[in-house]
């Protein structure tokens, strides 16, 4: 009877996972193949339809982008004014996330999930918005193109030729509740385009150039459908884990293969993979280890490790699962996968066997149930038979058997010391404890001879008559035939828990080692030590010498951890070292492939194919050259490949972080270029030209305003300029400081005399103390920190406001304070004003480069102490820093 009650653990996360989702909003990606396709105006219309049935829906952000109908379906509907974004004299209109937020609907619109906000907002990227969206249970509809998701990235950009900068990352979608595809034909988009509904003329024309091409949009198209159509098959397989004796819903063909160490293995593994093919469907190979398997041959068992590479080789993916009984294993496994044809041999065996210990091909196809179930003729491809597992010696040495006999005896000797005392039961119950004692350490067959030996001594030595084989009461018949069943069960079962236990020792070893790599891995950072980290375990665990070799620019492998003293590679090993990099595949030592070298090699293969080898030599070739060893070899190997990559995309992070915040910086300097160099200049030259062109026209206190212009404009120039250099110095680590000991009250004087008309009518009140230590500075440099940090208090405060600069002695440093009464700083601005580039709340009144400040920092941090900034008590800000006393 099929059991159809749900698997407790899979029901028990599904029902987590539903509790957390309820929690949350629900999220509804409306996808594309690409621009134009009619996501926007689909996303709106389900809007409308929402909005008609009473539902509270918003319009958060949508992107009409001069489309009329899109405008048109919008009408109706509540739309969020939009968040108003200074940012380098520009202004942008962003989506406002805490006014959506506050309001609170049942549903919101949110289009462009891959857009960048600007700088400013709370999140860098729109979908952080969505996400908090939902987070707050707000119900969202978003739209997103197929070349903006992070997984597809480089395949889009292998058919298009255009890398996508902004991505969403796969999980966003993958949590969605629902994915709607909007399609449209290549043809019926390239005549959209052409009609000017997709883009205005000059930006179509340059995408007819690159991406709207019908051969393009058809790959694109079917991207995207293949993507939403894997979505959907996960979806199904999530709805259906937990029923553990449940029809497989076939939604799509799935083969499993059932692979062991018979030599017609090999020709099942190839049969799967053109039922696959022919199906189009994806495909398993699976072996079940069970207790028993320990006790196979060497042979047999490498015959397993041959037949599960094959069908790696042949695009498979292998598993193998332990447990008790082969046929409820595999129908529990392929239940799981939603597998919807099993690939078995046919048994060759004599059909007497069937009888006493059941036909595997029958009892699959009566458990599988909707499950298709191909037998295939079992023949070996010209291979030599293996044994049978039956077949494999079980019972043990003639050592096993005196000891069993001897047990026997033993259990014989104390019951003629108490059969007197005692009914003849309990005799019965030390010779079944001898049994269990034999079962324990001995195999099947010294077992049973036990059980055998326990009856027999039963009847002879305490039976009457005693001494004989006769048994005088035919009670005893039942008696003995009891004893001899219960014996061997007893036996039998009590091999099979000790095979038990040996398995699960030997997978808790494996665990244990693969365990201890990972570790090792996860705690270490940079190529080299995790090269390193890896080598050392697993020379450690396998008893050998490793070295890893990894390709360089040319593509030819190089040894980068592991002694080379030890393990020299010559140019023979070099080749096959190479040959297991290009193919990604085992050869050397010990394997069909190059069996001559003198190492065995390992390729680590990661997610994007092969990093790099391992060349190991192992001390005890028997030890290591078997199945198993060689396994979880593979699965160190692999392990170390994906740490690799995980650096390596850790190093490529951080590179793009770099390069974007280089790419950043560059186009704040052009624009502080373009603006704040521009507009000095173009006063300078204004004046100069009225100066040449009507100067003896022009009275002398006109001249004299227009010449103040002129020498004003090329101070500010000047300092600008300056600026830019010292910031250049101190990025290139060529700033010097002569340090001498000098008054802070001259340093100070200087640069406020610098600054005379700036301050001009501005009250500037001075707090230093006359007993004032000498400071070691470079009295040029802090000059130039007290006149940024004065320049920058002028800018950003009304002109009768005051200005305080005080100055006191702490332990080991001066503090010096310079405070306005200006308007302060946004939250989380006193740490940015620091920035290169950063201009305050108020750019537009408040000219400059935005880099005084960050000159200040480097300057003050040159000279050993630190710079601060804060909202003052009262209103204003305060610069604070200090200048160490060097004793």
């Amino acid at each position: 009877m099929t059991d159809l009650r749900p698997d407790p653990d899979a029901l028990l996360a599904r029902v987590q996972d539903e509790d957390v989702r309820a929690k949350r909003g629900k999220l509804k990606v409306f996808l594309g193949a690409c621009a134009g396709v009619g996501k926007t105006y689909a996303m709106c219309e389900a809007a409308r339809t929402r909005a008609g049935g009473g539902d509270d829906v918003v319009a958060g952000i949508v992107e009409t982008h001069g489309r009329k109908e899109t405008a048109l379906v919008l009408l109706g509907l509540d739309i969020l004014p939009k968040k108003i974004i200074d940012y380098q004299n520009v202004k942008l209109e962003e989506f406002d996330l805490d006014a959506a937020l506050a309001r609170k609907p049942q549903w919101i619109l949110v289009d462009e999930l891959a857009h960048t906000n600007a700088p400013g907002c709370r999140h860098a990227k729109r979908w952080q918005d969505v996400k908090e969206l939902l987070d707050n249970g707000i119900n969202v509809f978003t739209t997103v193109n197929i070349q903006h998701i992070e997984s597809l990235n480089d395949v889009v950009a292998q058919i298009t030729g255009v890398i996508v900068r902004e991505t969403v990352p796969d999980s966003v979608l993958e949590d969605a509740d629902e994915i709607e595809v909007v399609d449209l034909p290549p043809v019926d988009l390239l005549k959209r385009l052409a009609e000017g509904k997709v883009y205005f003329p000059q930006q179509a024309e340059r995408a007819r150039q690159k991406i709207f091409k019908e051969g393009k949009l058809a790959a694109l198209r079917e991207l995207s459908l293949r993507f939403t159509a894997e979505k959907v098959n996960r979806q199904v397989q999530s709805l259906h884990t937990g029923q553990t004796g449940a029809p497989a819903w076939h939604t799509k063909e799935r083969i499993l293969v059932c692979v062991g160490p018979s030599p017609s293995s090999a020709r099942l593994v190839r049969a799967a993979k053109r039922l696959a093919d022919s199906l189009r469907g994806d495909w398993i190979a699976l072996h079940i280890e069970t207790p028993a398997t320990l006790s196979a041959s060497q042979e047999q068992k490498d015959r397993v490790v041959e037949n599960l590479r094959l069908a790696e080789k042949l695009g498979a993916q292998t598993s193998t699962v332990s447990g008790e009984k082969v046929v409820e294993e595999t129908v529990e496994f392929a239940r799981s996968r939603n597998v919807t044809k099993i690939v078995v041999g046919k048994p060759v065996h004599a059909r007497w066997r069937d009888v006493f210990f059941g036909n595997v091909v029958d009892e699959l196809i009566r458990l599988s149930a909707d499950m298709d179930v191909y037998v295939i003729r079992g023949e070996s491809d010209n291979a030599k038979p293996l044994p049978k597992l039956s077949d494999v010696p079980r019972t043990g040495s003639a050592r096993d058997y005196l000891e069993s006999a001897a047990i026997v005896a033993l259990a014989t000797v104390l019951n003629h010391l108490i059969f007197r005392r005692m009914e003849l039961t309990n005799l019965v119950m030390v010779y079944l404890l001898g049994v269990v004692f034999v079962a324990c350490r001995s195999k099947r067959g010294p077992a049973i001879l036990a059980s055998v030996l326990s009856v027999l001594a039963f009847d002879f030595f305490f039976v009457e008559p005693r001494f004989s084989f006769a048994v005088s009461d035919t009670q005893y018949i039942p008696t003995f035939s009891a004893m001899l069943l219960v014996a061997l069960v007893i036996s039998t079962l009590t091999v099979r828990v000790r095979l038990a236990a040996d398995s699960a020792r030997l997978r808790e070893r494996r665990i244990s080692a693969l365990h201890g790599l990972s570790r090792k891995l996860a705690s270490s950072l940079g190529t080299e030590t995790l090269l390193e980290g890896a080598v050392a375990h697993i020379a450690e665990v396998f008893d050998c010498q490793v070295v890893a070799l990894l390709p360089d620019a040319r593509g030819k492998l190089v040894i980068r951890a592991g002694k080379e003293s030890d393990f020299a590679i010559n140019p023979r090993e070099q080749s096959v070292a190479q040959w297991v990099f290009d193919l990604g595949q085992i050869a050397g030592l010990g394997t069909d492939t190059l069996p001559s070298a003198e190492a065995l090699y390992v390729p680590l293969l990661g997610a994007q194919g092969p990093v790099g080898a391992l060349g190991v030599r192992p001390r005890n070739r028997e030890q290591l050259l078997v199945s198993d060893q060689l396994r979880l070899l593979e699965a160190f190997a692999n392990q170390t490949a994906l740490a690799l990559e995980r650096d390596r995309l850790a190093d490529e992070g951080q590179h793009q972080a770099v390069e974007i915040e280089t790419e950043r910086l560059r186009g704040s300097l052009l624009s502080s270029v373009s603006h704040d160099l521009r507009t000095p200049l173009t006063s300078i030259g204004g004046a100069a030209s009225s100066l040449l062109e009507q100067g003896d026209t022009l009275a002398s206190e006109t001249r004299k305003e227009l010449l103040q212009t002129i020498h004003d404009e090329a101070e500010r120039l000047g300092r600008q300029v300056s600026n830019l250099l010292e910031m250049t110095k101190l990025e290139a680590g060529h700033l010097k400081v002569a340090k001498e000991p000098q008054p802070l009250e001259e340093t100070l004087g200087a640069a406020l005399n610098r600054l005379n008309k700036l301050l001009a009518g501005r009250p500037v009140r001075l707090n230093l103390p006359t007993d004032l230590p000498m400071v070691p500075i470079d009295a040029v440099l802090i000059e130039q920190v007290f006149f940024n940090l004065v320049e920058n208090a002028v800018k950003y405060t009304p002109k009768d406001t005051p200005l305080d600069i005080s100055a006191r002695q702490a332990p080991e440093a001066i503090v010096v304070e310079i405070a306005d009464r200006g308007p302060g700083f946004s939250e989380g601005d006193e740490e940015r004003v620091f920035d290169k580039f950063y201009r305050g709340a108020s750019p537009r009144t408040a000219p400059g480069t935005g880099l005084g400040l960050a000159i200040c920092k480097g300057i003050v941090r040159a000279h050993g102490g630190k710079i601060e900034a804060e909202n003052r008590d009262g209103g204003g800000a305060v610069f604070r820093f200090t200048l160490p006393i060097e004793k």
